[in-house]
């Protein structure tokens, strides 16, 4: 009897690339590796497969970086049921800001990475639907979820990494030093300045954006802010 015919391949047949397959890699490179890493050719190499089949699935770096970003946003939970919404705004806001602060260099990054995906609506949804809970005008509310994603977006980028860096301790020596002789604002007032834990002071900055936003309109077509 004629023996059948065996494949002389080894590995097993690899799995189809998908656009969710890629970015589920590129959150496993960035867990263990950071940013910096996520790149195609990382991810061909992860994947076993040639960056230009990439492409196929994501555009450019840009688009994959902002792919993992909105990944991460649905680590983000819901808002939660108790509390004002001013409250429960809060609590959204500042476990957005945590989950950047897990990964420093995606802080960065979101700066700029413009996520488009459901977990990114998600937050937006959340977002105006607190505000407008909140009786805060339409106008007023849609330009008021830029302005609070983007004081927290750059709050997690500021504070990324660990211990504060020579240049942080150099600032806050300079403003400590500062002589009143020249400087009598700064000098009457540095331990303000340089006051408060950075989860109080980033509680006092979504209270005093959310006051703004409340009370400041939007202007309309063709009007100048005064």
């Amino acid at each position: 009897m004629t023996a059948a015919p065996r494949s002389r391949r080894e590995r097993p047949a690899k799995p189809a690339l998908t656009r969710e397959g890629i970015v589920a890699a590129a959150v496993a490179v960035l867990r263990a590796e950071g940013l910096r890493k996520v790149t195609m050719r990382r991810l061909a190499q992860e994947l076993d497969t040639g960056p230009a089949s990439l492409y196929v699935y994501v555009r450019n770096t840009d688009e994959l970086h902002a792919a993992v970003l909105d990944e991460l946003l649905g680590t983000v939970g819901p808002a939660p049921a108790e509390g004002s919404w001013r409250e429960r705004l809060e609590r959204v806001l500042t476990a957005y800001t945590a989950m950047l602060l897990e990964h420093p260099s995606l802080a960065r990054s979101a700066l700029t990475a413009r996520p488009s995906g459901p977990h990114y609506l998600r937050l937006i949804e959340t977002l105006l639907d607190l505000l407008r809970t909140g009786g805060v005008p339409r106008a007023q509310a849609a330009w008021g979820v830029d302005l609070l994603l983007q004081h927290a977006t750059a709050t997690a980028a500021e504070h990324a990494g660990e211990e504060p860096t020579g240049d942080w301790q150099a600032a806050a020596r300079a403003l400590r030093e500062a002589p009143a002789a020249t400087h009598p604002r700064i000098a009457a007032d540095a331990g303000l300045l340089l006051s408060g834990t950075p989860e109080a002071r980033l509680s006092w900055a979504f209270r005093a954006l959310l006051n703004g936003i409340e009370r400041t309109a939007v202007p309309t077509e063709g009007q100048e802010t005064p």
